[in-house]
């Protein structure tokens, strides 16, 4: 059984003993056993280790995993600092820059932004080297709507940034009327000249924060 050492727990005791994640957990035994497997074993659940769900009061959903060597280190759209940044994430750092928000020192590493509150939440928390999605479809997606259902439930006004078609699916799954939802195209090279750039999603996700009595993210 997973530990996550915080206040997921409970979701992950309730989940791990459903028939749909046992069955991916002997998926992924064999795949970590016999292929090249990212992120590492220890990495999958960094983004519950990193933020709480106390703590957790903006989601930025994401759907898989970087899938080249090196990259996919268990948070959506980060990077070890060592690694190459991936286009997206180049495209994310550009319009924060253009918002003029507040900024700390940028790094591709965004484990600062999980220690704030930002759950950074791929919905499929695994994949193949060099195939991207070999493990949708699996079982993770069910796992990761259940947390989003979870936040999406909680009375605590939080921020859900969906890009992209594929993370706006995720809007059915929140139900709290006082969250606030950011909707708009996915940072892509191929899609951020559509919506992306311009959204001002993280001067509103702070206006947000401030007027419901939170910190703003240092981004």
């Amino acid at each position: 059984m997973i530990s996550v050492g915080n206040d997921w727990q409970p979701l992950f005791d309730i989940e791990q003993r459903k028939p749909y994640y046992l069955e991916l957990r002997e998926f992924l035994k064999k795949e970590y056993s016999t292929k090249t497997i990212y992120p590492p074993m220890n990495d999958i659940f960094n983004a519950f280790k990193l933020t709480s769900f106390e703590d957790t009061k903006v989601i930025i959903v994401g759907q898989d995993p970087y899938h080249e060597e090196g990259q996919a280190m268990g948070l959506s759209f980060s990077v070890h600092g060592d690694t190459p940044e991936p286009p997206s994430l180049v495209n994310i750092h550009k319009e924060i820059v253009r918002e003029g928000v507040e900024q700390g020192e940028w790094s591709k590493d965004l484990t600062r932004w999980a220690e704030q509150g930002v759950l950074l939440l791929n919905s499929t928390l695994t994949v193949e080297a060099h195939k991207a999605a070999s493990h949708s479809g699996k079982g993770w997606e069910i796992f990761t709507d259940n947390a989003i259902r979870t936040l999406g439930m909680d009375e605590r006004p939080k921020v859900f940034m969906l890009w992209g078609s594929y993370a706006r699916s995720k809007k059915a799954l929140i139900e709290n009327p006082e969250h606030l939802i950011l909707e708009s195209a996915h940072p892509s090279p191929l899609s951020a000249s559509r919506g992306f750039f311009g959204n001002d999603h993280f001067l509103k996700c702070n206006e947000f924060l401030r007027k419901t009595g939170q910190t703003p993210i240092i981004w």
